[in-house]
């Protein structure tokens, strides 16, 4: 059976970095434009490194942060849920809070000013992914971003109408990205599966809303019998559920995300 794409920490570089007044590990390797790879949980397991490795061979930059969990482990129902259940109450996180700055999204800003910096293109593009999803978007808030890929966001989680709608961030914040997107300074992209229950759609129709034609989401269907042959709770759409062979809806969906950071970082 043919599996998900994975990697291993071999050829990265690791150093500490600092910003927002936080300080954790990033990982980089590659050359070409920038990209800051944030993990979903329970952190940078073999299939996100999957993901890092697709990147740098399609000739970016990439730089993978790690502000939780074990860097090269590979997940576990144990491992995921002690992690989310340490996250749950973290302040960096506000994985419940509504309408809320968090304060790990500082510090992405600042690793993604700092790539931008010493990298060539029009900016630099963030990914996150599950209860990272919406912090690739709040990101964006600085000029140093010109992309962000929005894949699975559950944060906050969706235990209430309000927080299903939630855009992931404050509502100062939604206003520079609006005002970004308006301007074409930035683009996003949303990804999801139809039938997965921790994105709800109402938040893509939130983030639409104000971004408009800047904001483009991409469904895979996962409803019973659907042609991709996906169970019904599918989430991971860039990790888990990718498979290297041709026509494969989540491999198009990856190299959906490739070229719209090629085309916004200008690349060619």
């Amino acid at each position: 059976m043919v599996q998900a794409p994975t990697g291993t920490l071999d050829g990265w570089s690791r150093a500490p970095f600092s910003g927002g007044g936080l300080t954790y590990d990033c990982f980089e390797r590659g050359e070409g434009p920038g990209v800051v790879l944030i993990p979903e949980i329970p952190g940078i397991t073999p299939a996100v490194l999957g993901l890092a490795d697709h990147l740098v061979e399609q000739g970016f930059t990439v730089v993978v942060p790690s502000p939780f969990g074990t860097p090269g482990r590979a997940a576990s129902g144990g491992y995921i849920a002690r992690t989310a259940a340490r996250l749950c109450v973290s302040h960096e996180f506000r994985a419940f809070a509504v309408g809320a700055h968090r304060p790990i999204t500082d510090f992405l800003r600042a690793v993604a000013a700092d790539l931008a910096a010493r990298t060539p293109g029009r900016g630099v593009g963030v990914i996150g992914m599950c209860f990272t999803g919406g912090f690739a978007l709040a990101a964006a808030v600085d000029g140093a971003v010109a992309a962000s890929v929005l894949s699975q966001p559950a944060t906050p989680f969706p235990i209430s109408r309000r927080r299903r709608a939630d855009p992931t961030m404050s509502s100062a914040e939604f206003d520079r990205v609006a005002e970004r997107a308006a301007n074409g300074e930035v683009c996003g992209l949303g990804l999801r599966f139809s039938r997965d229950r921790a994105v709800p759609a109402e938040r893509f129709r939130t983030i639409a809303d104000r971004l408009g034609d800047a904001f483009r989401v991409i469904e895979l269907d996962s409803s019973p019998g659907n042609p991709g042959g996906f169970p019904t709770n599918a989430h991971s759409v860039l990790t888990e559920e990718v498979r290297d062979v041709p026509g494969h809806p989540a491999k198009a969906a990856r190299d959906e995300v490739v070229e719209f950071l090629r085309q916004r970082l200008n690349t060619d």
